[in-house]
């Protein structure tokens, strides 16, 4: 009887265990860096494979998983604001940190955002062929500048003056710079630059990684017309239009465009769609915008996934089976965005990483 007892025992001790939940990260700190509008969170915490860190403005939110305890984040506005920490070691399975921040800021957004999607220099069946990554002091000499208001302020009734001065290269980063400011008989003054008369392109694969200026008539836009537009004319050289963004609180700031416009037979014709984030704004991180695009097709992507796409085919769409020239600006104003109000505030700032043209 003793013998089996103990037998009974010895059974026991090596039956395995019920698997258990993982435990919790300990020990959550965080460091916060304020500068201007942007806010930089570094946290760390025991035994946790990963972090999400939320920046709350005013109705709005934006969260950002991050590996190693990293996020930014741009704020709009003046004002303050709550940032939630999460460090985690299941979805479900977290510790969290809620904390205060006093953002004060004079006017425009001055300071490049930290993070954002970056797209890889590389791929499948494609080559590099063309690239800025504007690493230099100045403008190369890839680009050349338009200079002026335009016929009707650029055909759209634009406000701004664009000057040479108001894009500069430093830090890596081509800005392009929206000013409140009285040069000949304009009110506002930006910069508008093509690779026009030297560089253009005919089908391929087209990165550009920006983030962009925000605000009720604001017109941020990245690129292209056909390189016979001196001979023929707008539309009948074609547009194809990379990203545009029309200003303002709510979904303008956070919707971009993606557009062509041709010649249908003599009359102007047209074809859009449009992609918007789910919180926060393009001001907030940069972005990849881009086209891939062959003799029947164009298809536009949003940090790489896909959102519009037109058959290009027909034979009254001749046009995109020439070759493009690209041009980066900020317009101010305009049939489409409107004017400017009281919300908006200035300088603001167009801030683009690099350009690069694969086939």
């Amino acid at each position: 009887m003793i013998a089996l007892l103990v037998l009974s025992i010895t059974f026991a001790s090596c039956r395995p265990e019920d698997p258990k939940t993982p435990g919790l990260p300990s020990n959550l700190n965080t460091e916060l860096t304020i500068t201007n509008a942007e806010v930089h969170v570094q946290a760390t915490a025991d035994s946790a494979n990963f972090f999400t860190i939320t920046f709350f403005e005013n109705n709005d939110s934006t969260t950002i998983e991050s590996q190693n305890g990293e996020a930014a984040h741009v704020f709009s506005a003046s004002g303050t604001y709550n940032i939630r920490t999460r460090a985690h070691t299941l979805q479900t399975a977290y510790i969290e940190k809620t904390e205060e921040v006093v953002i004060e800021i004079g006017s425009g957004n001055s300071g490049a955002p930290a993070s954002g999607y970056i797209s890889p220099l590389s791929y499948p069946n494609m080559t590099l062929i063309w690239h800025d990554e504007f690493n230099g002091a100045s403008l190369s000499s890839d680009w050349t500048y338009d200079i002026g208001t335009g016929n009707w302020g650029w055909g759209n009734n634009e406000l701004q003056y664009y000057k040479q001065d108001n894009a500069v290269v430093s830090d890596g980063l081509l800005t392009i710079t929206a000013k409140n400011e009285t040069f000949n008989t304009s009110n506002y003054t930006s910069s508008r630059i093509k690779t026009q008369g030297i560089n253009s392109w005919k089908y391929g694969r087209i990165d550009v990684r920006a983030a962009l200026p925000f605000g009720q008539g604001l017109w941020p836009a990245i690129w292209m017309l056909g390189d016979n537009i001196t001979s023929v004319g707008w539309p009948d050289c074609g547009e194809i239009d990379i990203m545009e963004l029309i200003g303002g609180d709510g979904a303008n700031d956070r919707t971009v465009h993606g557009t062509v416009h041709w010649s249908n037979n003599g009359s102007h014709a047209q074809y859009g769609g449009s992609k918007s984030l789910t919180s926060g704004k393009f001001a907030d991180e940069f972005h990849v915008f881009s086209i891939t695009w062959d003799s029947n097709s164009i298809h536009w992507l949003l940090d790489n996934v896909e959102y519009h796409v037109i058959d290009t085919s027909p034979s009254e769409m001749s046009e995109f089976r020439e070759k493009f020239f690209i041009i980066l600006n900020v317009a101010v104003g305009g049939n489409w965005p409107g004017s400017p109000d009281a919300s908006t505030t200035f300088p603001q700032k167009m801030f683009v990483d690099y350009v690069r043209v694969f086939q």
